[in-house]
């Protein structure tokens, strides 16, 4: 009895840590299929300079990061002939979200004195509280091109919700994570 209490504990606190931090990947602008294995990459924006991000040092950041992922992934950084190019860029759109609450707050019993006339300040006619939580809907989005054919392989958007500035480059990092490991999944081509 307790070891399938402790497993529903667990399982309720799984899915709510992991449906709170949900990064969703989308894969658009294919031109060309993935026909080999790419071994070779160059990141564009830390070539040209370019920040894809309107943070400075958020921007090192992805870059070194982007750099260090493809790396680990077996690939090599080649800037004179490289068998990829990477590009990214981001869309930071601060957004509004409205949460309506339809309990009261405080039960007919408990926490307050008998009301004969069951009035509650805080719910007067039945009206719902509406309180309004502000968010930024972040998205990381990574081109894949191939130079050879000057096509796009494909473009990666990691999406996702950051509710504070303090976990922005938390967020950013975990979403770039998912789309570096999405792309590294999809460069495994099935050569017959």
């Amino acid at each position: 009895m307790k070891l399938s209490f402790r497993l529903i504990v667990t399982a309720a606190v799984t899915s709510l840590f992991f449906s709170c931090s949900s990064i969703e990947v989308f894969k658009e602008n294919t031109e060309i299929p993935i026909r080999k294995k790419y071994q070779s990459f160059v990141i564009v924006n830390k070539e040209l300079e370019m920040r894809g991000f309107s943070d400075q040092f958020l921007d090192e950041l992805v870059k070194t990061e982007l750099q260090n992922q493809l790396e680990a992934a077996g690939m090599t950084y080649d800037a004179k002939q490289p068998d990829l190019v990477i590009r990214y860029h981001s869309n930071e759109d601060p957004r509004q979200k409205e949460i309506v609450n339809n309990m009261n707050p405080y039960p007919f019993w408990g926490y307050r004195v008998y009301d004969p006339w069951f009035y509650n300040p805080y719910n007067f006619n039945n009206r719902p509280r509406v309180t309004t939580s502000e968010y930024e809907l972040l998205q990381v989005i990574l081109d894949f091109i191939d130079p050879a054919e000057d096509k796009y392989l494909m473009t990666l958007t990691a999406v996702s919700e950051v509710s504070s500035p303090k976990s922005k480059p938390k967020m950013t990092l975990k979403s770039l994570k998912s789309a570096t490991d999405t792309f590294i999944n999809l460069n495994q081509p099935n050569l017959k």
